[in-house]
């Protein structure tokens, strides 16, 4: 997107609207797989009744299944694997230099255009790509590569900017955010980069936080990190998959539910009010009963903030694919149901126990439920994956998406809780206006 915008280009999201129509697909499990060419064949009506004249899918789909699309899908003008993003450009304007899959590893860094496509509140930066890992379940690494970093100085300048332009939470992303900086001969690098994003001085009050932390490069130092900066919240996101030690080896992945019990309990103790949030994978070929109760039992005892239960995607690129002992489906829905059950129960009684506290709250913004609440997240909450705050009483001015504020809890759901926003201690910074902004590259000194 921001390569369009920079070449002139507009954009909409409405495709009736539109001239080109792009669709940016993922191939991770066969869910994704099948949401991105329904998505591909809904576009293609648009192409036949619509204004537009081409259609371009782009992403993991493209790297996994090209042959195949130019085969199946006639309808398609052009394809822009993860390695060809800037391709794009030619290929809306029409100037195709040849198609092929691209070979040179993909990286942004802070001077290629990009549009914020969130809210302006907050924004998603990529410090990595790639990944090294084996975990058999994964094919992850055939599709982007092997793992590399950002240039520390890029991710620096990238958070330096969004802050200067309104923005008040960054979430640093990449397939294994606790890997950073390993390629470039750095030793503690998130902890290191961390460290540098919490002294960048906004003006405002702002957030920081990490996603898809892998559970043995959790180190004592990240950990002290995280405690000693205000501005880095106190969250960890740490997929660990499984808990029983003979599911996690034929995950290739290591580690066992006492292992991970003991390390999220050192978190803990570093961290006071540390959240927790992990994914577990049910059903992985092997799984027995014995080993789906260890998990639970895992689940009650390790009491996690927040938790998702997806079930084993069988992908033929896999190691997995070949292992035996695959699960039936409906033993793999039952056993998900059965694990979110756990939590569910875990989850209301750690909203119970917030009802009578005040906590810092960014404001996001009316409801997407009804125009009569405001919505916000408190620092324990990740955008998109976790509960919410409902506002539903007002103290002082009224909310403005962006703003920082102290919130009283009144009352609370399984996932979400309800409170009172009290009044404003700061002044809201200046925002973007919503929908598709441009953030222009500006001079940062480091």
């Amino acid at each position: 997107m921001g390569h369009l915008v920079a070449h002139g280009h507009e954009l909409t999201p409405n495709p009736a609207d539109a001239d080109v129509l792009v669709v940016n697909s993922c191939s991770f499990i066969d869910p994704a797989k099948k949401e991105s060419v329904d998505t591909i064949l809904e576009m293609a009506e648009y192409k036949k009744t619509g204004r537009a004249k081409k259609l371009i899918v782009a992403g993991c789909l493209v790297e996994r299944f090209r042959g195949d699309i130019r085969k199946e899908m006639p309808e398609v003008d052009a394809l822009v694997g993860t390695n060809e993003i800037e391709r794009i450009v030619e290929l809306c304007e029409g100037v195709d230099a040849g198609e092929g899959a691209s070979t040179a590893p993909y990286l942004y860094h802070d001077l290629t255009p990009r549009v914020l496509s969130t809210p302006g509140h907050f924004a998603y930066i990529k410090i990595a790509e790639g990944c090294d890992h084996p975990c058999s379940f994964c094919v992850i690494p055939q599709y982007r590569g092997a793992f590399r970093s950002r240039r520390f100085e890029s991710v620096v300048a990238e958070a330096a900017r969004l802050f200067q332009q309104g923005v008040r939470e960054i979430n640093l992303i990449g397939q294994d955010t606790t890997c950073y900086g390993e390629d470039l001969g750095l030793r503690d690098g998130l902890a290191a980069l961390l460290e540098r994003l919490a002294q960048i001085d906004a003006g405002h009050q702002t957030w920081v936080r990490f996603l898809y932390a892998y559970p043995n490069k959790v180190t004592q130092r990240l950990l002290d990190t995280i405690a000693a900066h205000p501005r880095l919240v106190k969250y960890i996101d740490m997929p660990l998959q499984h808990a029983s030690a003979r599911v996690l080896k034929r995950m290739r992945r290591g580690g066992a539910g006492d292992h991970f019990l003991k390390l999220i309990e050192r978190a803990r103790r570093t961290i006071p009010g540390l959240a927790v949030r992990t994914s577990f994978i049910v059903g992985f070929p092997g799984e027995t009963a014995e080993d789906f109760a260890e998990l639970c039992q895992f689940v009650e005892a390790a009491r996690f903030d927040n938790l998702g239960v997806f079930l084993y995607s069988d992908e033929d690129t896999s190691r997995s694919y070949a292992l035996d002992g695959k699960v039936d489906a409906r033993i793999k829905r039952n056993r998900q149901r059965h694990l979110m059950a756990i939590q569910r129960k875990i989850a209301r009684a750690r909203s119970r126990a917030l009802v009578g506290t005040e906590v810092a709250v960014l404001v996001q913004g009316l409801s997407a439920e009804t125009d009569l609440l405001w919505e916000a997240r408190m620092a324990t909450q990740a955008p998109e994956i976790d509960g919410v705050v409902l506002i539903n009483d007002v103290e002082g001015d009224e909310p403005r998406p962006g703003e920082i504020r102290r919130l009283r809890i009144t009352g609370s759901h399984d996932y979400d809780v309800l409170g009172t926003l009290l009044p404003p201690t700061e002044a809201a910074p200046a925002l973007p206006p919503p929908g598709l902004v441009q953030i222009e590259p500006v001079a940062v000194r480091l």
